[in-house]
């Protein structure tokens, strides 16, 4: 009989060491490896081949097909009542896929999951395994959700609708349990279309001693409710805790089993959320759903550019409109940047919603290529509404927002600005750009400063293309310059 081995898994990462160490050699984590044993398995011998040794006869698939062989039917997609969610997934919900949503508590993961079921159990039936609460507190969660604003038509669903017109629980059905093995005899007793798990750390596999949320704990139930959704077609979708850094806790390969990745962001501070997808297999990555949490649940916002974009009545120094990307969604945004003497010998950088070294850089390239003696000021920029901006489009609206700052000037508040900024203070062409001036025009606005080359007329609006950071700050900013102390 072999000896068994034991190994060390990282909660936080899933790296394996055959040794204990106190610091995680793959994420860096401290005291995050849980000892576990390997079972040792003795492969068989290979007793035949699939051909001769001289080679003489054929290769013969066994139970591998080629593609021609494969059956080809449409997907069909369940739209899951609310169009935000829809995009974010690629158009529905799709039968058989696995997804998984992490954020951080209290942002409205359970809330989002408990609307969607409430919409599709008019028409489907769904299955709500909570492990985190008990039926009651569900209940009283789902009792406090305002109905949808399109009503049912009693003619197609004529049992669907209370008294009052309110929306009953339809076919929702509710199990409070945290064993996987109940929660699969439940799926292929019931067979609903679609199931979710609230949460995945919560629930453990009865036959594994680790304790509940553990890597093998998570892994395993993640893969035995996978085997399961697949087999019987069920669409699942599984809520997931995050560590404080913001990644979803557990070992790295529950994002590779399942099939779309969710991230529900938001500020504690205001009521909008952002619903993010990072991976798809059925639909585009980085797609972006915009929601804003009321007294009666999440609400979508038809108009996200409005939101991320502030007052427009005046002009501000220090300000510059953008329009990014977000995966096919355009979002006008407005940028803003505060620069002030500093009163250290290192000057402070700030950066809310934008990546922290893209300013670094930004910086850098006014101050040698423009001639702003920046390294003598303070720099604060930051994007309205909370929103992260991370696409290289943003650049020249960072860097004429900060010249517009340092010089107390004002942007033409009909202006949007797109293009990324090269080290040498050239400005680069950007994907999309069609797209971004339509919604720009749509929005009001009369004149875009582009990169030069990438000029698109008859959309409403006049097009200027510039070739060199310093042409289009030359180009925007309009005003006579406010007095302002400079550092000796």
């Amino acid at each position: 009989m072999a000896k068994p081995q034991t190994e060390y898994v990282c909660n936080e990462c899933g790296a394996k060491s055959r040794q204990y160490f106190g610091k995680c050699s793959g994420c860096g984590s401290w005291n995050s490896l849980v000892e576990q044993v390997v079972a040792v398995t003795v492969s068989p011998k290979a007793s035949s081949r699939s051909r001769s040794p001289h080679g003489l006869n054929p290769a013969q698939p066994r139970v591998s097909l080629r593609l021609d062989d494969i059956v080809d039917y449409p997907q069909s997609r369940i739209a899951s009542g609310y169009p935000e969610l829809d995009r974010v997934l690629g158009g529905g919900i799709v039968p058989g896929s696995l997804v998984l949503i992490g954020g951080d508590p209290g942002i409205g993961k359970s809330t989002l999951l408990l609307q969607v079921a409430q919409q599709l159990s008019q028409r489907h039936s769904v299955l709500y395994a909570c492990a985190e609460e008990s039926g009651q507190q569900v209940k009283m969660r789902w009792q406090r959700l305002a109905p949808p604003i399109a009503q049912p038509q009693p003619s197609v669903m004529p049992d669907s609708t209370g008294p009052r017109g309110e929306l009953t629980a339809g076919q929702l059905y509710l199990l409070p349990e945290i064993e996987v093995e109940t929660i699969v005899a439940e799926l292929e007793s019931l067979r609903p279309q679609l199931a979710i798990i609230d949460s995945i750390q919560a629930i453990y596999y009865t036959a594994l001693n680790s304790a509940p949320g553990s890597v093998a704990q998570v892994r395993e139930c993640t893969a035995t409710l996978m085997r399961v959704a697949k087999r019987l077609e069920i669409a699942l979708m599984l809520v997931g805790h995050v560590t404080k850094e913001g990644a979803i806790a557990g070992p790295k390969v529950l994002e590779h089993l399942v099939d779309t990745v969710l991230y529900f962001e938001g500020d504690r501070f205001a009521s909008h959320r952002l619903l993010r997808s990072v991976k798809n297999r059925f639909g585009a990555t980085h797609e972006l759903g915009v929601f804003e949490m009321r007294d009666r649940g999440l609400v979508e916002v038809d108009n996200p550019s409005a939101l991320f974009l502030g007052s427009r009545d005046e002009s501000t120094p220090g300000t510059a409109v953008i329009v990014a990307c977000e995966g096919t969604r355009p979002l006008v945004v407005e940028l803003q940047a505060l620069v002030s003497p500093t009163s250290y010998s290192s000057p402070r950088r700030s950066a809310t919603g934008l990546e922290y070294n893209r300013l670094l850089q930004i910086l850098a390239v006014l101050e040698k290529r423009v001639g702003f003696p920046l390294s003598k000021f303070d720099a604060y920029v930051a994007s309205a509404g909370g929103l992260n901006v991370a696409e290289p489009a943003a650049d020249l609206g960072v860097a004429v927002a900060i010249a517009a700052s340092f010089r107390d000037r004002s942007v033409q508040r009909d202006t949007v600005l797109i293009g990324e900024v090269g080290l040498g203070g050239q400005v680069r062409s950007v994907s999309q750009m069609e797209l971004r001036l339509r919604e720009a025009a749509k929005l009001g606005f009369r004149q875009a400063i582009v990169p030069k080359g990438q000029e698109l007329h008859n959309l409403g609006l006049t097009v200027i293309g510039v070739s060199k950071v310093v042409d289009a700050i030359a180009t925007v900013l309009s005003g006579p310059e406010t007095t302002q102390e400079r550092p000796q």
